[in-house]
């Protein structure tokens, strides 16, 4: 093992990422040699930052935590430290039961790391992060925690109240990391729409979007996790306006069945997300829509999933995801409603609803041979050079591929392209 090395290990979303980039740059300060993901210890500490958010996450991150619990066990490590999500929620049970990690912080107390290891935080690197992303994007995060109380939803009780960042503290991190080199920005948020109403008394998400998108340098916006209820329609105008806003929206919908969205406490109904997805697509020409479905939720019968199936067929999204209900405890689906479907029920409603958009991604896709189209070039892989559009957010969306015969292409570049051909994921390019 390497002395002052300290290996971190992020679990779970991007918002997590984000905390972890930002311990990993006080560490450097402090005098660490800093790793991400590695897979087997490579120095004295290791630091996992865990997810909690679902039963499989959840599984994911007690597994990491007891693998590096064994090689700490076998002598590989000195110190072993747990943060995030899980921690924050179980933090009793799991000291009790993994005794071979040296403290659990949660997902707020993670600066006493650097006490325990007897440094102290620098406040003045608190808009500083070590970025574990390609260098030319990173991820924003406007807020923390959330105030809506879907009924399946353990995020609120791991992360208590939505609490806004200062408008003027986002615009100076993004300042410093365009110094750094980033030029395109995931804005993210367990609910952006919610965004400056704890701080400002109002949604101020179409401000904030619209004085990012004035800082020189800022080539590429692209917005995360979105609520459909209460929607601050004036980003319409932000997105349709600004040319550095990308025509790209994650809004998670869930469900489209006023049963199910009224027992899922969406406070939308099937009549208001039909008219809001129709408002985007009139407002906003181009947009692509990326949402987030789920099966399964305690009360969904045959014709609710029925109805879910012809919603998605009708409106076709450019980018979708699904997953099956899980019941966490705390939640008010928990307490209050029988988990009865069963699990093979919920996984083929599941595998049918992805068939479903594989087929409609595979025929988007194929609509776009022949455009001509702005790319950044993310990295290098095998023959080729791996590309996205404005349309796509890194990791979760389709990928340009373009031969490097065509090359030399510079990572983190911008180039034009012509879509050739395409499958049911990616798109072929060649530049022009």
């Amino acid at each position: 093992m390497k002395r002052k090395t300290i290996d971190i290990i992020t679990l779970g979303c991007s918002k997590n990422l984000v905390d972890s980039e930002q311990l990993m740059r006080q560490l450097e300060e402090v005098g660490y040699n800093v790793t991400h993901d590695a897979e087997k210890p490579k120095g004295e500490i290791a630091v996992i930052n865990t997810c909690g958010f679902i039963g499989d996450a959840k599984e994911e991150s007690i597994n990491m935590i007891l693998e590096f619990a064994q090689e700490k066990e076998e002598g590989n490590l000195k110190k072993l430290f747990v943060m995030g999500c899980l921690s924050e929620r179980y933090l009793k049970e799991l000291a009790i039961e993994i005794p071979q990690v040296d403290k659990f912080y949660g997902k707020f107390n993670w600066k006493e790391l650097l006490q325990d290891l007897g440094k102290a935080y620098h406040d003045e690197l608190h808009i500083e992060r070590t970025l574990t992303t390609p260098k030319h994007y990173a991820y924003l995060k406007i807020s923390e925690g959330c105030d809506r109380k879907c009924s399946y939803c353990a995020i609120p009780i791991i992360t208590g109240h939505h609490v806004s960042r200062p408008i003027e503290e986002i615009l100076e991190e993004v300042k410093y990391l365009v110094s750094q080199g980033v030029k395109e920005f995931q804005v993210i948020a367990q609910e952006l729409t919610y965004y400056g109403v704890d701080l400002y008394k109002k949604q101020m998400l179409p401000e904030l979007i619209e004085r990012i998108s004035d800082i020189p340098g800022v080539e590429w916006i692209r917005l995360h996790y979105a609520y459909p209820a209460h929607f601050p329609t004036e980003l319409f105008r932000v997105m349709r306006e600004r040319d550095n806003v990308c025509k790209y929206m994650d809004i998670a919908l869930q469900h489209i069945s006023d049963n199910m969205l009224e027992r899922m406490w969406r406070h939308v109904t099937k009549e208001d997300t039909y008219r809001l997805i129709d408002q985007f697509r009139k407002e906003v020409p181009g947009i692509h829509l990326r949402t987030t479905l789920m099966v399964g939720h305690p009360g969904e019968t045959e014709a609710d999933f029925e109805e879910l199936k012809e919603f998605v067929r009708k409106v076709r999204f450019d980018r979708m995801g699904a997953f099956a209900y899980s019941e966490e405890e705390g939640t008010y689906a928990a307490k209050h409603y029988e988990d009865s479907i069963p699990q093979e029920v919920k996984q083929a409603r599941l595998d049918e609803l992805m068939d479903i958009q594989q087929g409609i991604s595979a025929e988007l896709s194929a609509a776009k041979v022949g455009k001509q189209m702005k790319v950044i070039i993310d990295r290098v892989e095998g023959d080729y050079y791996i590309g996205r559009t404005e349309f796509d957010s890194p990791e979760v969306d389709p990928e340009v591929l373009i031969n490097r015969l065509d090359g030399p292409l510079l990572i983190g570049n911008f180039y034009q392209i012509e879509v050739i051909d395409s499958d049911e994921f990616d798109l072929f390019a060649k530049v022009f």
